[in-house]
């Protein structure tokens, strides 16, 4: 597994020459008025040197040097180049040239990210826009948040996002998230999973900032809904690793639990990167009734400097009846990611039953 992601292409080789010269002959397909060469000298330039974003941004660049009409007039040729691309990620040029453009074209540009989001997304596009005027941007967005396309609907959501990863933050939205809480009432209970993912991450975005609004938000839904349920669950996971009382009861484990941990081991107790350890137990009840209960474990990562940097992880969720018992088993690759680098040092892990550590162990990585 190791090896296949070593081998694996980067993330940004989704906008390598080949992608831009076939962008460049689908766009010269539909418009006589598209430069080709122009359009590829841009989007390349420095392409080794260039991240994902940048190369997003650049080629959005190329198609305003290729394509030098009118903004209005340029827009119905990225209406035609849209399903051509074939590319969720890559398609997102065309909302970039959106954010880049039509800034000055409020309503047209709006249009055209409600269009363009049905092949990859505008979200990073849109924010642009609330950047400019929110009270404008959210008023349409809520309309969005109505639409029959659940990439439409999703985009309400996503593009509000206070902290949407990738992107930059939107600080009035931080402060306040109250103007955006309208596109999520509407979409608590959308048929698409898709679009409810967004919305939990929404709100979880908010619960980091504003954990009091959040729960004041979900207890005023009808988490009898299955889907509000789902989105109310995961929506509050980041509140519920914190051990938060009140999160730990929307979800219906409130109080202590009454358990005891056996047999609790962290194996093997030394371990090389690329390896796995396996965290296995057992939760034991103690109480006379029945419990619902939620399970998470945390590793202590070692940082550069030896520090440990705590890191909480889902482990389950469940009933456990009075008197009985549930075995916790679970495999950890030890292994780098874009997102986390291992140094050697031990890592202590806990185990945690509502917000509570119950038991600790952990394991040394060599170098």
């Amino acid at each position: 597994m190791a090896e296949d992601q070593a081998s694996a292409p980067a993330l940004k080789e989704i906008f390598n020459r080949e992608r831009f010269r076939n962008i460049a002959g689908e766009a010269e397909a539909v418009s006589p008025a598209f430069d080709r060469k122009r359009f590829l000298a841009v989007a390349t330039k420095d392409l080794d040197d260039l991240s994902i974003m940048q190369r997003l941004r650049q080629g959005a660049e190329a198609l305003h040097a290729a394509l030098p009409l009118p903004y209005e007039q340029v827009l119905p040729v990225l209406n035609e180049l849209a399903p051509r691309i074939g590319h969720n990620f890559a398609s997102m040029i065309l909302p970039e040239y959106v954010a880049l453009y039509g800034r000055d074209h409020f309503d047209l540009s709006m249009q055209a990210l409600a269009f363009f989001t049905r092949f990859g997304s505008s979200e990073f596009a849109v924010r642009h826009f609330l950047l400019d005027d929110q009270e404008r941007a959210l008023g349409v967005m809520r309309g969005w948040a109505k639409d029959q396309n659940e990439h439409v609907r999703r985009l309400a959501s996503e593009g509000s996002r206070p902290r949407l990863p990738w992107s930059f933050q939107l600080k009035a939205l931080i402060d306040d998230p109250s103007p955006a809480l309208p596109i999520l009432q509407t979409l608590r209970a959308d048929s698409s999973l898709y679009v409810r993912k967004s919305v939990a991450n929404h709100l979880n975005d908010i619960g980091k900032d504003h954990p009091g609004l959040l729960l004041e938000t979900l207890s005023g839904w009808d988490r009898g809904n299955e889907r509000t349920a789902w989105i109310a669950k995961h929506a509050l996971r980041t509140l519920i690793k914190k051990g938060d009382a009140n999160a730990l009861a929307l979800v219906g484990a409130s109080g202590a639990a009454e358990v005891r941990i056996d047999g609790f081991a962290v194996t093997p107790g030394a371990v090389t990167l690329g390896a796995h350890v396996a965290i296995i137990g057992e939760i034991v009840s103690t109480s006379k009734k029945d419990q619902r209960l939620v399970a998470d474990y945390a590793v202590y990562y070692v940082k550069k400097n030896g520090a440990p940097s705590r890191k909480v992880f889902k482990l389950k969720e469940f009933d456990l009846p009075a008197g009985a018992r549930q075995p916790l088993s679970i495999k950890r690759a030890i292994r780098d990611f874009t997102t986390r680098k291992h140094y050697p040092g031990h890592h202590r892990v806990e185990l945690m039953v509502n917000g509570k550590v119950l038991a600790e162990g952990g394991f040394d990585l060599e170098g």
